[in-house]
């Protein structure tokens, strides 16, 4: 085997495949609490000096080198609300977006235990207020759902020529789905919105 033929095999054995031109990786915690009406899940809304200010979201942030989604998630969360991770039953990770900005998000599933709860003390660098909604609401009351178009423009100097093809060539389009809750006078949209119909989704 050749020296070349080594560093790409030592490469590739023990790589984990992810997303090709993913420029960055973040992870959230969906997070559910147990309450006597059924279950709910806990929402941040972001402090208002913040980029995005004022959207509900789930805690979470940018996953660092070597850290797993769990792992990020459950930082995030402890950093954010101050829930120990401790008091955090992680019960999986849903599947995950790819944002057409080239980033992933990872969700990852827990419930929080009582002790958790009780220990919520929003961060006020980074989070305005938390808020639960019962899981119910979201399975019984179907979101707004928006959508708009991806629609590539190619630039006027692209060399069609060289690579064999005609101006008017069909270039992929795409299209992004927005879902929209309402619920207490607060929104509930966009990512946060997707991940939440992944998680009431029928199984």
């Amino acid at each position: 085997m050749t020296g070349e033929l080594e560093r790409l095999a030592r490469r590739y054995q023990r790589h984990e495949p992810g997303l090709l031109g993913a420029a960055q990786s973040y992870a959230v915690l969906c997070p559910l609490i147990e309450e006597t009406d059924g279950l709910r899940l806990l929402f941040e809304v972001r402090a208002p000096q913040l980029r995005q200010g004022g959207e509900v979201c789930f805690p979470g942030g940018k996953m660092e080198p070597g850290e797993s989604p769990a792992e990020c998630a459950l930082r995030e969360t402890e950093e954010e609300l101050s829930i120990p991770r401790r008091e955090v039953t992680l019960l999986g990770e849903p599947d995950f977006i790819c944002n057409q900005r080239g980033f992933l998000l990872r969700p990852v599933l827990g419930l929080v235990s009582r002790l958790g709860l009780d220990a919520l003390r929003p961060s006020p660098a980074e989070v305005a207020e938390a808020f639960t909604v019962p899981l119910a609401f979201f399975r019984e009351t179907p979101p707004e759902v928006w959508r708009y178009e991806l629609v590539p423009q190619v630039p006027e100097d692209f060399p069609y020529d060289a690579v064999g093809i005609s101006r008017d060539y069909p270039w992929s389009r795409g299209r992004v789905e927005v879902p929209i809750w309402r619920w207490e006078g607060r929104v509930i949209w966009g990512m946060t919105a997707r991940l939440v119909r992944e998680v009431v989704r029928p199984w």
